[in-house]
């Protein structure tokens, strides 16, 4: 009997460490720099009175097209925090969410060289609130990173499976 407690208790404490890891912190950084370049968009909007933080994925693919380059796509959530914008904050990522605002819905899709963002094709982002993401938002964006020519004749970025 003792043994099988002490083999809950260890699966719980496993479990609660996983679920306590950061997600951001747990992020490829390639795929940091995409969430980054969000933040750093919708943190320059005038309307933007608070920080958020990285919720979570919904979506990622990568495909490599040899010679170090990349083309990457993530949809993810942003949540808005407490910390006011404008606060000096040595690490944005202790600011506590809110749960009285709604998720920011984001889409990235750029080219990485050598895992660094390239500036040509123009790294692609959209972000909105979520209840006001509509199907036709969400089917243009997709158009718009599948229809990124990355790469001529080669595979479109979301034209592979995205397991």
């Amino acid at each position: 009997m003792a043994a099988w407690w002490l083999t809950v208790v260890c699966a719980v404490a496993v479990l609660h460490s996983a679920e306590a890891q950061e997600p951001y912190a747990s992020l490829p950084d390639v795929y940091k720099k995409g969430v980054d370049l969000a933040l750093e968009q919708l943190n320059s909007h005038a309307g933007v009175h608070h920080h958020f933080r990285f919720l979570r994925t919904l979506d990622q693919s990568s495909i490599e097209s040899g010679y170090g380059v990349r083309y990457l796509y993530l949809h993810f959530y942003l949540k808005p925090t407490h910390c006011t914008k404008g606060t000096a904050l040595s690490n944005p990522q202790a600011c506590p969410f809110r749960n009285d605002r709604p998720l920011m819905d984001c889409a990235v899709c750029y080219k990485t060289l050598s895992d660094q963002m390239e500036s040509i094709p123009k790294p692609y982002v959209h972000c909105i609130q979520k209840p006001r993401l509509t199907a036709a938002m969400a089917n243009t964006r997709m158009e718009h990173c599948r229809k990124m020519s990355y790469n001529s004749g080669g595979a479109t970025l979301l034209a592979v499976s995205m397991g």
